[in-house]
């Protein structure tokens, strides 16, 4: 590949990292930048020379899009972890590489089953290369987020939240709004190839279906977002979100803990002048416990139910959870009660609990292999047990809450068994106080709006340093706090019954579907050869 060809890959990608959160784009213009950089890789991919230069342009594209987008993993190895900045930064890159090898077989596959070049293409032909484009992009997203516990970052869905495509949330889920956001660049892109082939000028007959059709599913899915699958459930709750701003170097030290409890239950517990209606519920961050609750001294207990008391509500917060004489531990949400006691807390006999699933490499465990790595970082609770799959809602007053902790509202898959099992509100803990104030903030808020579209249910977010706030069904954010503020915000939130399409079938259809059109695409390939 020549220089510049190699230069406009690697913008492309940078271009494409910042469709995912807004600031400094502003985020009406998000959906359109992610669609348009989508356009112009497919337009590199498919007159690549071959399915190997293709495979390049992917890799390259895929490389800058998540050096660039995930720039704040080194703030965590680096300022949190002790890790040197220069190995840091090769962290990065070595990670960066391995995510663009998914963009990079994407193009190669579609390359590779579009083996000729033909300068004009007619209408037939711009629709079956945009179901390859769209099928293999999904497949490759899908199997980034799966594999060896999967990384679903940056999927190409969450640069739709603020845009018509999103509309189609509640009915095919993340991987559907994919794959459309997937044909509509690629018939975009084949037929401006096809158009200036011909020196330019008007889309004739059947050329102009494909676009068409892709204007059709961009305002269907304005309309169809307005569909209500879901209905009220139950009197609404009235809810506070806490955010502590509690800096990471000093929460794990015992003067830390101290410190950053005994502003958490200030303000929790706060009360303003005139005051008339309390929360039902009050939500902290994860890991605002930073030891197990046997370790944690009686009067923190005491005083935590106290909060509960003079609130009269139900606590909900973040720690690890770790039975008296048990070698394993949790990462969890837990309930501080105004009728516990801090004997029973202290054996983690809480009301209600969840305990996180889906744990982070790095982060919550140690993969194979990379214990050596680990340990060149000095950040503490480094090896947690997974929670079990069969995890109920918490009810509070007539709704059911359904937690999820900090990466696991990303995974739009693993948040549908609760809601399947009566939940009307999700609610997130987090805490991306690692990562400073960078986009990480950003591009979770968007991530957790649409899981709200998804499912037509509310989502509550409580975090150590931002997004704290809340999103209704919709996907339309209700309230939110400054970032890197400690402060709360008390919200009214409407729960919701009921099931979506998506929820009900999950990412199934979308998979099937786009599999049999790289079968059938493989088939017609091996046919032409012959």
């Amino acid at each position: 590949m020549h220089i510049k060809s190699v230069l406009i890959c690697l913008g492309l990608g940078v271009l494409y990292a910042q469709s995912f959160a807004p600031d400094p784009i502003p985020a009406l213009m998000l959906p359109w930048l992610n669609v348009f950089v989508l356009t112009a890789l497919v337009h590199f991919v498919v007159r690549a020379d071959n399915a190997r230069q293709a495979a390049q342009v992917g890799m390259l594209f895929g490389l800058s899009t998540f050096v660039s987008g995930l720039y704040w993993l080194v703030i965590s190895m680096n300022v949190y972890g002790g890790m040197p900045l220069v190995l840091a930064v090769i962290a990065l890159l070595l990670f960066g590489c391995y995510l663009g090898t998914f963009p990079a077989i994407c193009a190669w596959l579609v390359r590779w089953l579009w083996p000729n070049r033909p300068k004009v293409l007619s209408g037939p032909s711009i629709l079956w290369l945009a179901f390859i484009w769209a099928s293999g992009w999904t497949v490759t997203e899908w199997l980034r987020a799966s594999l060896f516990t999967g990384f679903a970052w940056l999927n190409t869905a969450a640069g739709q939240a603020d845009g018509w495509l999103a509309g189609w949330s509640a009915w095919v889920g993340p991987y559907g709004v994919t794959f459309l956001t997937a044909w509509v660049a690629a018939s975009l892109a084949a037929s401006l190839a096809s158009t200036a082939s011909q020196g330019g000028g008007a889309f004739r007959g059947k050329q102009s279906l494909p676009l068409v059709i892709a204007g059709l599913i961009c305002a269907s899915g304005a309309f169809l977002g307005q569909y209500r699958f879901t209905s009220p459930a139950g009197e609404p709750l009235v809810i506070r979100l806490v955010q502590g701003d509690i800096d990471q170097a000093a929460k794990f030290s015992p003067e830390g803990f101290e410190q950053a409890v005994q502003l958490y239950q200030s303000l929790a517990g706060h009360r303003q002048d005139g005051q008339s209606v309390t929360p039902d519920l009050i939500m902290l961050p994860e890991t605002v416990m930073t030891y197990p609750a046997h370790r944690v001294p009686q009067q923190v207990w005491e005083d935590w139910i106290e909060v509960a008391r003079n609130s009269d509500a139900i606590l909900m917060m973040g720690g690890p959870m770790q039975e008296a004489g048990a070698q394993d531990y949790t990462n969890s949400v837990f309930t501080v009660t105004p009728r516990d006691t801090a004997a029973a807390l202290a054996n983690s006999q809480v009301y209600g609990r969840y305990d996180k699933q889906h744990l982070v490499p790095f982060g919550e465990f140690v993969p194979w292999g990379f214990r050596w790595f680990v340990d060149m970082m000095n950040i503490p609770l480094g090896d947690f047990t997974r929670g079990q799959a069969d995890q109920s809602p918490i009810e509070v007053g007539q709704q059911l809450i359904a937690p999820n902790i900090c990466y696991e509202d990303v995974i739009a898959q693993e948040l549908l068994p609760a809601i399947r099992d009566g939940a009307t509100v999700l609610a997130n803990f987090s805490n991306l106080g690692w990562f400073g104030n960078s986009s990480s903030l950003r591009q979770h808020w968007q991530m957790s709006r649409l899981r709200a579209m998804e499912t037509q249910r509310p989502m509550v977010r409580s975090t150590n340093t931002g997004m704290t706030g809340a999103i209704d069904q919709w996907g339309v954010p209700i309230a939110v706090l400054p970032t890197m503020t400690a402060g709360y915000v008390d919200v009214q939130v409407q729960g919701q019954s009921g099931l979506t399409l998506y929820t009900r079938t999950g990412n199934t259809p979308t998979l099937v579907l786009s599999l049999l059109i790289l079968l059938l695409a493989t088939w017609r390939r091996k046919s032409h050869i012959r």
